[in-house]
């Protein structure tokens, strides 16, 4: 029974350790992809993956060879790991916590705007070098490809994602048949050429940041999931670490507490018993 924590905690730091190979699998992937313009991810899940692969590796190897001193490394790692994560969490939230589309009428999709969106997420699409390179992505995975074919009742009957809802038309607001009155300035940024539509739009960055939102969300809600396993898998590594110090004492039942009363008398009688005994045997 005094071993049970120690195989437990090997065997989930095992499971740990071969699930983080597919999430740093997954954020490389994102990284070098064409097909996905997710890079609010990418950093995000490589420290989360790479973290979580070192912490269960330290932990295995603490648990299976009973190595107190890789147990305390671990502990102070996971404690780090799960303060991190809850930081990251409550971050994630708060970020994400304004933004949405808003509704058209008559229509299924719905219309991004910037100024719903954080300050922070805002800062990151306005900077000129992040969006160039946000910009290329779209365009790479041709996002807007079957968008430009529509047919007015296409544009009524069917649905769009937020990127493409903001990207590849214009905002549905826009009157182009009376020039003279004032509308959006998006309304002018559009351009019907498949190399421009309305890429340098206010409404195609916000349609980036509510994809990343939700995104976001989702990673935020796995976070909690994964706080509360974490947490239990903790406790059960501190039950192997104090099992660990038990064995490295050569004592049965744990270090002698009453070194004032009398320093560890009983210990050094039962040692000395048992070598006298393999010395007559």
């Amino acid at each position: 029974m005094s071993r049970f924590s120690n195989t437990v905690i090997g065997l989930l730091n095992l499971f740990t350790l071969l699930a983080s190979i597919p999430i740093i699998g997954g954020a490389l992937w994102i990284a070098r992809s064409s097909a996905t313009c997710a890079t609010f991810l990418q950093t995000p899940l490589l420290i989360i993956g790479f973290v979580i692969l070192i912490v269960s590796l330290v932990g295995f190897i603490g648990a299976c060879f009973h190595l107190a001193w890789a147990l305390w490394v671990y502990l102070v790692a996971m404690l780090l790991l799960i303060a991190a994560l809850m930081g990251l969490t409550i971050f994630g939230f708060i970020v994400t916590g304004a933004g949405g589309g808003s509704t058209v009428s008559g229509r299924l999709y719905n219309e991004y705007h910037l100024g719903d969106y954080s300050p922070w997420l805002r800062k990151r699409v306005e900077d000129p070098k992040y969006w160039i390179t946000i910009r290329s992505c779209i365009l790479g995975s041709k996002t807007c490809k079957d968008i430009v074919m529509w047919s007015p009742v296409d544009y009524l009957t069917r649905d769009m994602s937020p990127v493409q809802s903001g990207c590849c038309k214009p905002p549905s607001e826009c009157n182009y048949e009376m020039s003279m009155m004032a509308q959006d300035v998006d309304c002018y940024k559009w351009n019907s050429d498949p190399r421009m539509l309305c890429y340098e739009c206010d409404s195609c960055k916000a349609g980036v940041l509510e994809d990343a939102r939700r995104d976001w969300r989702k990673l935020s809600i796995l976070n909690v999931i994964m706080i509360l396993v974490l947490i239990g898998v903790y406790c059960i590594g501190c039950c192997a670490f104090r099992n660990t110090r038990r064995a490295e004492t050569d004592y049965p039942y744990g270090e002698n507490r009453m070194s004032k009363v009398g320093p560890r008398w009983d210990f050094f009688w039962w040692r000395w018993w048992h070598e006298r005994r393999r010395q007559l045997y």
